[in-house]
């Protein structure tokens, strides 16, 4: 298996859960832990504001993530990694660690992550063709993390470790505008 990289505080972090689950060998239940709590954070702005402001303590992180992750059930490994990362004032970087964490896993699996960002939520057949296209380009088997972005106005980035293919329509507007500049 090929080395993967994950850096930063985040990366750190994400190394070491995904090594705690290894040796304990429940890498697949702390990453459904992780899913669960990354689709929580995406659907709740009262959530991301309390992950994202350094106004709230640590204690005050830990008692609501406490409260948070009895009442969706997410307990274990995950469960007191999460109460770690709220104890030391890292939940800022929660959103990267559950990244990091998933491409740890993937790569673990022989799989790859696409880091795909879109304006509109695709449908599965568009999510599908995607991913059947990848999968033929990088010989893996790949998984989607999708993020919906509108301000790309249209198209899409993919970024498949360090390589990024940006065919937003955001990014070829601004690409003629700086050409408008030059013939001036």
């Amino acid at each position: 298996m090929a080395e993967t990289y994950v850096s930063g505080v985040a990366g750190r972090y994400a190394k070491a859960l995904f090594e705690l689950a290894r040796d304990a060998g429940v890498i697949d239940a702390v990453k459904a832990d992780l899913d669960r709590f990354g689709a929580l954070l995406a659907e709740s702005d009262d959530l991301k504001r309390l992950v994202r402001s350094p106004v709230f303590s640590s204690e005050e992180q830990e008692k609501a993530i406490a409260a948070i992750l009895d009442k969706v059930g997410i307990g274990g490994l995950a469960g007191n990694f999460f109460k770690t990362v709220a104890a030391n004032r890292r939940l800022f970087t929660v959103e990267a660690i559950i990244r990091g964490f998933e491409a740890l896993a993937a790569a673990e699996k022989g799989e790859v992550v696409a880091e795909v960002t879109v304006a509109q939520p695709l449908s599965d057949a568009h999510a599908a063709t995607l991913k059947e296209t990848l999968d033929t380009l990088t010989g893996k088997n790949v998984q989607l993390a999708i993020e919906v972005d509108p301000s790309l106005l249209g198209g899409l980035k993919v970024k498949v470790g360090s390589k990024l293919v940006d065919a937003s329509l955001k990014t070829k507007l601004n690409s003629i505008r700086t050409a408008m500049k030059e013939v001036r």
